[in-house]
């Protein structure tokens, strides 16, 4: 029988952080009350950064004691629970937040739960929009930080003469404007997450002390004299190649090696395009109901022609595809006109004639080719291809089963 909390009783000789840390490893998704002789500031907050539930002086009060193993072991309940609902989303395509369904997002989901419970460095890569600080908060959700803070920083829109001291903070009169103390990100974080996004725009010269910085987790504010030390997980994200990156210089090896513990790769949308209806109808729902419109569904020509575009801005582009047509538009479904022209002029182009001038293809040669296209781009989701088709289920397996017996007789 697996326990809701763990009592860790402390004997005046043994030190409280030390047991902590070696029973919090045991017992990493158990939330744990420590008993001590003593339990001043300094040892309570040390303990809130190793992930203690609560910290408790002897004599304890039963009365007190009590109350505080019923929080725990509610919280362990409820925790529990979550973790239930989220395998239901996730069976249904959506998970942390993140939409998807396809095989690739749920071997990302398995790699988020996997890392979640410990501390581990995660490179993620992926193109621009693809929902890469997503990910990153999924995975500080899933862990025992998740109740302290996500610090994000984006390396690209800071000036890389201000990006140090956003990232370990600075002391007044440190440089022309410093007016006053600066706490960074890294400072921020303290007990939490630290996500560098788009690592690979950070100045070569500051990538050695954030290298000397994820060693020993200390650092100095600029012009500040006296050693940090902080509790931090840190994320890295990157839309370029990393290794590429570091061929060319840009990116130091040996950070590259220190960040790159677990690479975790987010697809580019064109790459799973069976989760592209599911993002549209995530969308449609919630910019619907943010700006007052009543739409519901999409028509099947509008559908076929988002699964078929290549949405070369991902996730971002096609949230905001859908919220632009909400706001344009007053219907309840979303028809194929109402699309941004980029993706009815691609779709236009992939269902033109590519034959040579002159040669006429047959209805029953064009049929299957649509057929073999939905169920290629559906990942062979029946389902799914018969309604971006917009015919029924039972149709198309008729269909497949009349192609099949016709290649047969050839």
């Amino acid at each position: 029988m697996v326990p809701d909390v763990v009592l860790l009783a402390v004997e005046e000789e043994d030190r409280p952080i030390d047991l902590l840390v070696e029973v919090r490893e045991r017992f990493a998704h158990l939330p744990v009350i420590v008993v001590t002789a003593r339990a001043d500031a300094s040892l309570v907050a040390e303990g809130m950064r190793q992930g203690a539930f609560d910290f408790l002086s002897r004599p304890v009060d039963p009365t007190h004691l009590g109350i505080e193993v019923q929080n725990a072991a509610r919280m362990h309940r409820l925790m529990v629970r979550v973790n239930q609902l989220q395998g239901a989303y996730r069976r249904r395509g959506q998970f942390m937040g993140i939409v998807g369904a396809s095989p690739r997002m749920q071997a990302i989901y398995s790699v988020i739960e996997s890392v979640g419970g410990t501390d581990v460095t995660v490179f993620i890569t992926g193109a621009s929009g693809t929902g890469k600080e997503l990910v990153a908060r999924a995975v500080h959700d899933t862990s025992p930080r998740s109740r302290r803070p996500f610090v994000a920083i984006n390396c690209a829109a800071i000036p890389r003469d201000l990006l140090e001291s956003e990232l370990f903070g600075h002391e007044k009169g440190a440089f022309t404007g410093a007016t006053g103390c600066h706490h960074g990100c890294c400072e921020q974080a303290d007990g939490g997450t630290l996500f560098l996004d788009e690592i690979c725009e950070m100045d070569v010269r500051l990538q050695s002390k954030l290298l000397r910085f994820l060693q020993e987790r200390r650092f100095h504010r600029l012009g500040g004299k006296d050693e940090i030390r902080v509790d931090v997980r840190v994320l890295a994200a990157t839309n370029r190649d990393p290794a590429e990156e570091v061929r060319a210089g840009r990116l130091r090896e040996d950070l590259y090696y220190r960040l790159n513990v677990v690479p975790l790769e987010v697809p580019a949308l064109r790459e799973r395009r069976e989760d592209i209806p599911l993002l549209a109808g995530a969308f449609l729902e919630r910019f619907s109901e943010k700006h007052g419109k009543y739409f519901y569904d999409f028509a099947p020509e509008a559908m076929s022609a988002m699964v078929s575009y290549d949405w070369p801005g991902n996730v971002r582009e096609i949230e905001n595809a859908i919220e632009r047509v909400v706001v344009l538009h007053n219907a309840s479904q979303v028809t194929k006109p109402m699309l941004p022209d980029a993706v009815i002029s691609q779709a236009r182009r992939q269902f033109q004639d590519t034959e040579p001038d002159g040669v006429i293809v047959p209805m029953k040669e064009v049929e299957r080719r649509a057929i073999e296209k939905a169920l290629a781009l559906c990942g062979g989701n029946v389902s799914r291809a018969a309604r971006q088709l917009g015919i029924g289920q039972a149709t198309l397996y008729r269909k497949i089963k009349r192609y099949a017996m016709a290649e047969k007789r050839r």
